[in-house]
């Protein structure tokens, strides 16, 4: 056997424990993302969060009605934060590479 299959299939051995890892812990890291986003304290942070941007909106002087619309587009972009994740695309941050 030459160097190069040996190569091989220890790549393989190693790709299969990897897997066998990445089968075991996916789905309790997905069920804990869910519990953190989905739960009744998640809700109650969001709430917090959206009603006190509203606030702060309205006590820096811009009207009710187009705070509520900025709050409106606070919870949404929100949501397509959260959305990305439980999707598996994620929220892609800055690297060199992308320069």
């Amino acid at each position: 056997m030459s160097d190069e299959e040996r190569e091989g299939k220890g790549d393989v051995h190693e790709l299969k424990e990897v897997l066998g890892v990445v089968t075991e812990k996916i789905p309790g890291l997905l069920k804990g993302m869910r519990d953190v986003l989905y739960s009744k304290e998640a809700a109650e942070n969001m709430a917090d969060a959206v009603g006190t941007f509203y606030k702060k909106l309205v006590e820096a002087g811009i009207p009710k009605e187009e705070a509520l619309d900025m709050a409106r587009g606070y919870m949404i972009n929100l949501r397509e934060v959260f959305k990305g994740v439980k999707s598996g695309e994620g929220i892609h941050v800055h690297t060199k590479e992308d320069d």
